[in-house]
């Protein structure tokens, strides 16, 4: 056994090495300018990983998109992952996880007024919104899960690592899970550590900081998950009732989780606190539910005793909210779990102040008013 692991390691490790060559050999095509990355005269924030999923790019973009839209008008950019539609989509009323995508869906459901489109080709995607005069006067496109998408430069990039799973312990595809060597931490403006503990103590600031090493033109920063209060999903059906994590602990609520995310840990962790009555049901990132998962969902689900509540994330969320074959009778039990980030160490008036004066010294609108206060020749 150990010597089948072996060569089962052994050939993993290979296989990274020939990977690694290929996105090395990209990479340097791109810094050659052999392959053409486009800069845009507007506003670029890119958010994005190394990794292979599950560091939290969608909270983060939520409140990327939370703190800007205060003030400005933001559009958000994304390739809508496992859609069902092709090329550039703007989202509209009538759209759903299907047409662009259960993270682009999710966003669209919390921020209304924010323009949230799709494209697999980001460069085309931002021009189409740039030309849109109905999005106009835009002051921002935030991208979403981008870092790799080196057709386009954007004018501030942002790199999310897991605490758990520090980009630095870890090994390019498939023998671990980063998408491109570790150096390549180089392209980012800024490195925020995810999924900290909130505890955090200072010692371990100093470790990460060391082992992260940033460059002198970095800002790192840590933020922890903070989860909100849940809310039924479909709360428009009058059998769906109001119901607060108190009321979980104090009824001794039976809790069945299910989540189709990468690290769900946090959850569980999230609810023990309140109950140790729970089940969970994974299921892969992404995951679409079918006919025989609800099946099998609702069968744990009636086995459960009542009190009783099936709990699932925002993304898992926008995935079912429009399924026509979800069962209508689990719809009145299903609660949605909210999460939210929170900058550790005081570090938030420090990013907020980053992210607003890059945009506010790189906006169109400014850029125009200083050429029109000019002297003329």
């Amino acid at each position: 056994m150990n010597k089948r692991l072996f060569l089962v390691d052994l050939v993993l490790w290979m296989l990274s090495g020939i990977y690694a060559v290929i996105v090395r050999t990209r990479n340097w095509m791109f810094d050659s300018k052999i392959l053409r990355s486009k800069a845009f005269d507007f506003p670029i924030i890119s958010v994005g990983n190394l990794t292979v999923g599950g560091t939290g790019k969608t909270p983060h973009t939520e409140y990327i998109i939370s703190l800007l839209s205060q003030s400005m008008k933001v559009a958000t950019l994304s390739r809508g992952y496992k859609r069902k539609t092709s090329g550039f989509v703007l989202a509209n009323a009538s759209a759903t996880g299907t047409t662009i995508g259960d993270e682009s869906y999710q966003i669209k459901r919390k921020f209304p007024e924010v323009a949230v489109a799709v494209d697999g080709n980001r460069r085309r995607g931002i021009s189409k919104l740039l030309a849109n005069k109905d999005l106009q006067p835009l002051s921002a496109i935030v991208l979403d899960d981008a870092f790799q998408h080196r057709y386009v430069t954007p004018g501030l990039n942002i790199l999310i690592t897991d605490f758990n799973r520090l980009f630095t312990d870890d090994h390019i595809l498939p023998y671990g899970r980063l998408r491109e060597p570790i150096h390549s931490k180089s392209r980012a403006n800024i490195i925020i550590v995810s999924k900290c503990p909130e505890t955090l103590h200072p010692m371990d600031f100093r470790v990460i900081s060391k082992k992260i090493n940033i460059f002198p033109y970095q800002s790192l920063y840590f933020t922890t998950y903070q989860y909100g209060e849940i809310y039924p999903l479909f709360n428009s059906l009058a059998s769906s009732q109001p119901i607060t994590v108190a009321d979980i602990k104090a009824e001794k609520m039976h809790v069945l989780i299910v989540t189709g995310i990468v690290s769900p840990q946090g959850i569980y962790e999230h609810i023990e606190k309140f109950t140790p009555n729970y089940d969970k049901i994974t299921f892969s990132d992404h995951h679409n539910f079918t006919q025989k998962d609800y099946r099998s969902i609702d069968k744990k689900f009636n086995e459960a005793k009542n009190p009783k509540i099936l709990l699932v994330t925002e993304k898992d969320a926008a995935r079912i909210v429009n399924d026509n074959t979800l069962p209508e009778e689990l719809k009145p039990s299903i609660y949605v779990l909210p999460i939210k980030i929170k900058f550790l160490s005081g570090q938030e008036p420090k990013f907020n102040q980053q992210l607003t004066t890059y945009v506010k010294e790189n906006s169109r609108n400014i850029r125009l008013s200083k050429k029109e206060n000019q002297p003329s020749s």
